[in-house]
């Protein structure tokens, strides 16, 4: 995200001065959530990283930061009112609302099972593998959630492993790689909204990117799933409601068409209501509480992307942000000697690795793409890399160490429902592993206009 400079309290000509003291909050809140979920974990806790919630392992470093800011108080603390309030932070947020709301009435009026029935229909029995990889990865593009794709999907993908004999593990990985797939190029998923938001390019621009990537992996791993086929079975004849799935096939198109977000997502909210309305006992009180409940689904990471917002702002303010900035230069420096391409793609492959290690910390893709937004534009507008290009960066690495990581929510979800270790899951979701070498391949290859 852009935080919003603060003129009133320093010269506009004077800049931060680089300082590590200011980054102190922000490894506070890295140790209290990492060090929660490792604790958690040990103690053989379900879902161990998502016990301590972010929004509350934030506070104890924004107070942090206000304490050793240099600022008056009162300045400091509208200094991180100033960074809630930024338009991209208040923009994030909405879009995060109305992706929320869209998702929960297009699950309640039938949208999730019509989707998933018409993707049924069309797996031939001896490409089960390769047919559930493209199966969760359209439910996720359309859904914007590889949770709620893997928890739409998996109960039905581990009925028919077992009728076909395929090995849990396998499945397992076919149904993640395609939830993270979808997930990384849909248009109202939070990662691309904060990926977007953050580094101030049109999704359009960003979804058209992010494909130069995705699909070379994609084929890639439908191959590999095809090859590790084994056995077969005859799935069921699913009942399709073709007028449930138009809803998620509308907002693919208006936002690929380059319409507004807000458009897009608000002529999907109301096309879902109206299939409920005119098909089913579905009704305008219903419909209202399927919004709200939408809401409060994305409450978390509407809390958490405004404190970021404000604690971003603070850093920013304090030069920690310029010391991370002046850490990476010297590293950028030390692989790239001359300017131009070099540079670029040394800067590219400092984002990529930069949002891949704090995901790692931090086990959430979302999170790791607003706590690094900032670093990586300033780096982007340094060193020439396009907005849409950082944007697709940050996602597709984020998205990557996400489907590798044992202790993540997709892992754990999907070990719970198939039985077996997320770390069994986790070395079969080839879609991820492939990405990350055709990606680190195509920034160190692709020539830059």
């Amino acid at each position: 995200m852009t935080t919003p400079t603060h003129e009133q309290h320093a010269p506009a000509s004077s800049e931060p001065q680089a300082s590590f003291i200011a980054l102190i909050p922000l490894l506070v809140f890295l140790a209290l959530f990492i060090g929660a979920g490792v604790y958690f974990q040990n103690q053989g806790v379900d879902f161990a990283f998502y016990q301590l919630p972010s929004v509350i392992a934030i506070l104890p470093a924004i107070i942090l930061a206000l304490l050793i800011s240099k600022q008056k108080l009162n300045q400091g603390i509208e200094t991180f009112i100033a960074g809630i309030g930024h338009s991209n932070i208040i923009a994030m947020c909405l879009i995060y609302l109305l992706a929320g709301a869209f998702a929960s009435v297009a699950k309640a009026t039938g949208g999730v099972d019509a989707t998933v029935a018409l993707g049924l229909s069309l797996v031939p029995s001896n490409l089960l593998l390769p047919g559930f990889f493209v199966i969760a990865a359209f439910i996720a593009t359309a859904m914007g959630t590889s949770m709620g794709t893997i928890a739409a999907v998996a109960p039905i993908a581990l009925g028919v492993a077992n009728e076909a004999q395929i090995e849990l593990a396998v499945m397992a990985g076919s149904v993640i790689s395609g939830a993270l797939f979808g997930d990384n190029l849909s248009i109202i998923s939070d990662t691309t909204i904060a990926a977007t938001r953050t580094q101030g390019c049109h999704m359009k621009d960003k979804f058209r990117e992010n494909l130069i990537f995705a699909i070379p992996a994609a084929i890639i791993t439908m191959i590999f799933f095809t090859l590790a086929g084994q056995g077969q079975a005859d799935v069921a004849p699913q009942e399709i409601d073709f007028i449930n799935v138009i809803p998620y096939l509308t907002i693919l198109v208006l936002a690929v068409s380059g319409l507004n977000v807000f458009v897009v997502l608000t002529v999907g909210i109301l096309l879902a209501g109206a299939t409920g309305l005119f098909t089913s006992d579905y009704d305008f009180i219903i419909f209202g509480k399927d919004i709200y409940a939408g809401f409060t689904n994305m409450q978390e990471i509407f809390i958490l992307s405004m404190l970021v917002g404000g604690l971003a702002a603070l850093m920013q303010q304090q030069g920690g942000l310029a010391f991370v900035n002046k850490q990476i230069e010297k590293l950028i420096a030390r692989f790239s000697k001359h300017k131009g391409e070099a540079s670029t793609r040394a800067s590219e492959l400092g984002i990529a690795g930069m949002v891949a290690l704090t995901n790692t910390c931090v086990a959430n893709n979302t999170v790791s793409i607003v706590v690094t937004g900032n670093i990586a534009k300033d780096l982007a507008e340094k060193h020439q890399v396009t907005p849409k290009r950082a944007a697709s960066i940050l996602d597709i690495f984020s998205c990557i160490v996400q489907g590798l990581l044992p202790y993540g929510a997709q892992a754990l979800l999907i070990a719970s429902i198939f039985a077996i270790s997320p770390i069994e899951a986790v070395s079969h979701a080839w879609y991820c592993m492939v990405l990350a070498l055709v990606a680190i391949a195509i920034v160190i290859l692709r020539k830059r206009h």
